[in-house]
């Protein structure tokens, strides 16, 4: 990653120093549409970027405060949006030829929230076609011949790059926590239906996530926190008290953590590198991490993730299929049609069988444990700009609709990162956050 310009700030200590008439946004957002002058040559992030309407934007912020306004806890903060989100003052592609030039009415709810907190939406970051698997043109910030992750491609290397300091994605299968391991940032997918998905492309209801991306856990626990609610467009969300995520994410834990090491079925794709980086970790932990075997009933986890996936994503794109199956990608063509051909019976043996699975884990937590640590990916980013990466290490807690974090731990002899995912109960995303943060500064006091 270049080294001449000076590190960004973090979104936590940005809003602090607007907060204290140190910093304007217009300053801040002035030094991020730098940096992306300066990098996105090499790392093509960005898919939409007006850098008037983006300094607009942050001068109305600036008024605002001047004018004695309240200011919310990300006020003339920059966030890039994955372009699967709609945004009422910018183009919504969703990645696809078929929605070019597709300028929606309003904002999505998360939108509306980020808005409504004080941000900046500083542009539309690159997906891959409609957020599956056919790679954009973004590149890795730490080595532009390796991929970046994907589908939240633009948004997990703008991040890395530092151009802007936090951003949004979405996850079906491992589409944010793969892509933050892969730039080597902090990534967030929390439990399913904690933020709600109304004005985003719709994949998959069962599975669709969103989750965000940042430079540190105080950042993402600073903006998970003004977009966990509830929203009537959203059925999978529900009316909750506000949860102070920064607050309890700096709280020490009542007692030290314990974590359960699963390495899941397919142990066997982890590259040697990583294998290695993982037995380091773990016996740094000493006697506060054990490994476990995953439950049996987990085993059929993958395929019932996949008939879901492909069932409900073929019902979602119906219209695109009718209307321009010809100028999908040949890999979402054959997720389509795989997808009108799953059986009834086959689709609701998988959805039933999700509610066993959490229970067991919930067993796993209550028993003894605090998270659950595992791969984020089987290793470092692959070389090449053809695929994304392998999301076998995401997709069991994407069924599940557990919350995890993928932490930038360690890296393999090239300098490129490997991330460490920690997986939590259902419900405790705050508290599954204070354990990651605990894991990191106790490797980080051993260092």
């Amino acid at each position: 990653m270049p080294g001449e310009q000076p590190a960004p700030l973090s979104a936590g200590e940005a809003a602090r120093r607007i907060r204290e008439g140190v910093l304007t946004s217009e300053e801040l957002v002035q030094d991020c549409l730098e940096r992306i002058r300066a990098l996105e040559p090499k790392v093509q992030a960005w898919t939409f970027l007006d850098e008037e309407h983006a300094l607009a934007q942050a001068r109305a912020a600036d008024e605002r405060k001047r004018s004695g306004e309240p200011v919310g806890p990300l006020h003339g903060v920059p966030v890039g949006l994955k372009d699967i989100i709609d945004t009422g003052d910018m183009p919504t592609e969703n990645g696809t030829v078929l929605h070019r030039g597709r300028t929606p009415r309003e904002d999505a709810r998360v939108v509306s929230m980020l808005r409504a907190a004080g941000a900046v939406i500083l542009g539309k970051t690159v997906t891959t076609e409609c957020a599956y698997f056919h790679p954009g043109k973004t590149r890795n910030p730490h080595n532009p011949e390796h991929t970046p992750g994907g589908s939240s491609s633009g948004s997990a290397a703008a991040v890395a790059a530092g151009m802007v300091p936090l951003a949004l994605g979405s996850q079906t299968n491992g589409s944010v926590i793969r892509p933050g391991a892969f730039c080597g940032v902090y990534a967030f997918k929390p439990t399913h239906g904690l933020v709600p998905r109304t004005g985003i492309l719709k994949l998959s209801r069962t599975l669709d996530h969103v989750g965000v991306f940042a430079r540190s856990l105080e950042d993402i626990a600073l903006v998970i926190e003004p977009l966990a609610g509830h929203d009537g467009g959203d059925p999978d969300t529900r009316p909750r008290a506000r949860v102070p995520f920064l607050e309890l994410l700096r709280e020490e834990p009542p007692i030290e953590p314990m974590l359960a090491f699963i390495k899941t079925p397919h142990w066997e794709r982890v590259t040697p590198e990583a294998k290695e980086a993982f037995a380091e970790l773990t016996a740094a932990l000493g006697d506060r991490v054990e490994e476990l075997d995953l439950m049996p009933s987990a085993a059929e986890a993958w395929g019932w993730h996949k008939t879901i996936m492909e069932a409900e994503m073929a019902a979602s794109f119906e219209k695109e299929w009718t209307a321009g199956r010809d100028r999908l990608s040949a890999p979402l063509r054959s997720l389509i049609e795989r997808g009108r051909d799953v059986r009834a019976v086959d689709y609701q043996r998988a959805l039933r069988a999700i509610p066993g699975l959490v229970e067991g884990f919930e067993d796993l937590f209550l028993e003894r444990y605090d998270a659950i640590l595992t791969p984020a990916a089987p290793g470092s980013a692959p070389k090449g700009l053809g695929a994304t990466g392998d999301p076998a290490f995401c997709t069991l807690w994407s069924l599940t609709g557990m919350p995890s974090v993928t932490l930038p731990l360690m890296q393999d002899s090239a300098g490129l990162p490997i991330g460490a995912q920690l997986v939590g109960r259902r419900n405790f995303d705050a508290r599954l956050l204070r354990t990651a943060r605990w894991l990191r500064d106790r490797l980080e006091a051993q260092a």
